[in-house]
């Protein structure tokens, strides 16, 4: 499985709701049909207020965003326990979200959908980053380097969530495992 991201980043704030991340009106939207979970990617983070992100995660009539990292602050993920929060993320070709802390249950949701890796920071790096900033993350490492500084961050490592989200969620890791029956 892929360890290493690099690309451009989405810098946002504390306290990111799932409504942030995606409207209830877009929770009609199956995400276990194709079609559906591709259209749920265009609207990921679509609740944020253009006011404070003029710069928008996925751009008018795009499917997929130009940012496959979030860098957020504390409380990443708040409020309720939608599921379609980081299903929109990774349909929208997100794969990474740095953020210095997360809300429990969105956290699980990026483990057990294996969407997302949730990389939990050491430092405050929504202050120090601007979005469109070049970062390389090395999950084995559990660094992020700044590309045009050269400045390297640490992050918590992944632990045992690593091989369910590598696996692609809780599902496909027990099934990997032989704790439950292959699909049909």
């Amino acid at each position: 499985m892929k360890s290493v991201f690099t690309g451009p980043v989405y810098v946002v704030r504390d306290n990111i709701d799932t409504d942030q991340i995606i409207s209830a009106k877009y929770l009609n939207l199956v995400p276990t049909i194709a079609s559906e979970y591709e259209r749920l990617g265009s609207f990921a983070m679509d609740g944020l207020p253009e006011n404070l992100y003029p710069v928008r995660f996925v751009k008018p009539g795009a499917l997929d965003s130009d940012y496959p990292i979030i860098v957020g602050g504390r409380n990443f993920g708040c409020g309720s326990s939608r599921e379609h929060a980081p299903i929109a993320l990774g349909s929208a070709n997100c794969r990474v979200i740095l953020a210095e802390s997360f809300a429990r249950i969105f956290f699980r949701n990026c483990v057990s959908t294996g969407e997302l890796y949730p990389c939990e920071l050491t430092r405050r790096l929504c202050d120090v980053l601007t979005t469109g900033d070049v970062v390389t993350v090395d999950l084995d490492a559990a660094t992020v380097k700044v590309e045009k500084s050269g400045e390297v961050f640490q992050f918590k490592p992944l632990g045992d969530v690593r091989p369910v989200v590598d696996a692609g969620g809780l599902f496909n890791f027990a099934r990997k495992n032989g704790m439950m029956p292959a699909a049909v």
